[in-house]
């Protein structure tokens, strides 16, 4: 995929000036996922030191996401937030910006765009009186640099990309896909990007939908096979998590990025059900090596709806039981390893 000329070559004239100047160098490619209770906030660190965060959690009396957030970057040896990425103008992805802009400096900041419905517009009057003077429009099919990490934009705005990429192909599974309609118009313009290094791929689609993610697989899976998924919606897989497009993006690993009684096990705006069926469908998906969760269901606890404990990354529900992290460091060759922040376990896998 080609860069788009403006966009792009604005961004890959800051990341010249960046490199040096912004963080701590590591060896590896690191993606912090930090626990913000059910909401967004994912942080990643390039091997040549740039960073970028994607979303900002909750916003809270005591500050609690912006202060996690901060704590994430501190452990990556970071002094500054390169690019900020905000997916869509939901409360729990742009509600702890504000704090977290007074916490640590943001450079520039990335959007689908300012348009959205009035009930959203508070977020995003948020995000302008951070970012008014240093953002940037992005859309599907532009490409970010970021040191040796490649980052294709796949989704913005409620458009998707028009040509494959990552060996993306026909989907055989289109023929049975149960389709269902659109939802959220919000979460349909969110922001989404596949990060490659490598034979390494991490998909975070942000909070697109059932619907949006068969327009993405059908009647081409337009992104191929990826080795780590952020799941969209939370996990709430009632309204997100189509098979035909879970099932196609074959993830090796998936990160649930839920709450302890949001996301996984639970309802999405419109279904009343809570489900079990959520994990189980996880859990089915060909290939897959292992599933980490930021908390534990308590919606549904039940262990065998859950993953194994060790991989889950907070247990409760209270200030003690919470704010752990996840983190995936990825190698060059491929090989990367996954640690749960509450406990130190990790587990180590090899891209396909």
């Amino acid at each position: 995929m080609s860069k788009v000329s403006m966009a792009s070559v604005w961004l890959a004239g800051l990341v010249c000036v960046s490199v040096g100047t912004a963080t701590a160098q590591s060896p590896t490619f690191d993606i912090y996922w930090v626990d913000v209770e059910g909401g967004a906030a994912t942080l990643v660190v390039s091997p040549s030191g740039e960073s970028l965060l994607v979303d900002t959690g909750w916003g809270t009396d005591d500050d609690r996401d912006a202060k996690r957030i901060v704590a994430a970057a501190t452990e990556a040896g970071l002094t500054k937030i390169d690019y900020l990425v905000i997916t869509h103008y939901h409360a729990d992805h742009v509600g702890g910006l504000e704090a977290l802009a007074e916490m640590i400096p943001i450079e520039r900041c990335l959007d689908h765009g300012t348009n959205t419905e009035e009930s959203n517009q508070r977020w995003v009057d948020a995000y302008l009186a951070v970012c008014r003077d240093k953002r940037t429009a992005i859309e599907s099919g532009e490409t970010v640099p970021f040191g040796p990490v490649d980052i294709d934009i796949i989704a913005s705005d409620n458009r998707l990309i028009s040509a494959t990429v990552n060996g993306g192909g026909p989907n055989p599974l289109c023929a049975t896909a149960e389709r269902k309609t659109q939802a959220s118009p919000e979460n349909q313009r969110s922001v989404g990007a596949l990060f490659t290094y490598g034979r390494f791929t991490f998909l975070d689609l942000g909070d697109l939908n059932w619907a949006k993610e068969i327009e993405l697989s059908c009647p081409v899976n337009k992104v191929g096979e990826v080795t780590v998924y952020q799941t969209s919606r939370h996990g709430a897989f009632d309204d997100a998590g189509a098979p035909t497009h879970l099932y196609a993006i074959k993830p090796q690993v998936v990160v649930v990025n839920n709450g302890p009684r949001k996301g996984l096990g639970g309802t999405s705006p419109g279904f009343t059900e809570v489900s079990t069926a959520h994990y189980d469908r996880i859990a089915r998906t060909p290939g897959i090596e292992g599933i980490w969760q930021a908390h534990r269901s308590l919606l549904d606890p039940e262990p065998t709806h859950n993953t194994a404990e060790d991989m889950i990354a907070n247990l409760g529900e209270t200030a003690e039981d919470g704010g752990h992290w996840i983190r995936a460091s990825v190698n060059q060759d491929g090989t990367f390893t996954v640690t749960n922040g509450r406990n130190g376990f990790s587990r180590s896998y090899r891209a396909r």
